[in-house]
């Protein structure tokens, strides 16, 4: 009987699995399996963290780990000043951390090959992550606003020379725009990381099954589909430079709203 021919499923690359047998741990009834999502976090932050401490020597001439380290430190400096003025300096750690964070983890679910003997998970492409990420942000929005203005945050939905009458409706609006933006902070991460790797994953089905075929339809369709994916790689890296930053504009944004509230 002949084997029946290898089949690429697009989403099982997004598919959770436990490691480490760790399938039935439990806490108070909650499992707590330890999964290839948190091994990638958890590579992620150790290589994030290996990458500031190597930029943190100090040196009068830096090399150019020292100088890697103080650009991308010096760009998102220069973008909360930019959007919030002097007080957006205070703001540096956590958006610095969030922005790279996002971005080395949008990389590494990029490698060809897996470390260990681990394939490479993209956690950024499920919204469980990238939701908590946007809630942390706008919970830091939140918090500033109150702290700062009291129950005067509450203008912020209400633009000024608004008409009397229509307070109550422009109010309504504002405060649903403003509800739903952890939700599209969340949603757009999310959309184009799984988006980009669900082509990728096609691209290669084509490769492989025009392969199969023989070398007549391997020409047509497996060649030109293998240059179309070495294209989408290059886009999928550009895209994961853009989607860290736009995540991180949009919170510094939403930080300048309750720092700066008029």
């Amino acid at each position: 009987m002949a084997a029946e021919p290898a089949k690429v499923d697009p989403m099982y690359q997004f598919t959770i699995e436990p490691l480490f047998g760790s399938a039935n741990w439990e806490i108070a009834g909650f499992n707590i399996a330890f999964t290839n999502s948190a091994m990638w976090m958890l590579i992620t932050t150790v290589v994030l963290g290996i990458f500031v401490w190597g930029g943190m020597k100090r040196e009068l001439v830096p090399g150019r780990w020292q100088m890697a380290v103080e650009t991308f430190t010096g760009f998102v400096e220069n973008m909360l000043e930019a959007n919030i003025g002097k007080a957006g300096r205070k703001y540096v750690p956590y958006v610095f951390s969030l922005f790279m964070f996002i971005l080395f983890a949008n990389i590494l679910g990029l490698l060809p090959l897996g470390i260990f003997g681990l394939h490479p998970f993209t956690f950024t492409s499920h919204f469980t992550v990238t939701g908590i990420l946007a809630a942390i942000s706008f919970s830091i929005v939140l918090i500033v606003g109150f702290w700062k203005h009291g129950f005067h945050f509450f203008s912020l939905f209400v633009p000024h020379g608004t008409p009397l009458p229509m307070i109550p409706a422009i109010f309504l609006i504002e405060l649903v725009s403003f509800a739903v933006r952890p939700f599209s902070l969340a949603l757009r991460l999310f959309v184009a990381m799984m988006a980009g790797h669900v082509l990728l994953e096609v691209l290669s089905s084509f490769v492989i099954d025009g392969t199969n075929a023989g070398a007549h339809w391997g020409l047509l369709v497996g060649v030109p589909s293998f240059v179309l994916m070495v294209g989408i790689c290059a886009l999928e890296i550009l895209v994961a430079g853009i989607q860290a930053y736009v995540f991180a504009l949009l919170t510094s944004l939403y930080i300048n709203d309750a720092e700066n509230l008029h």
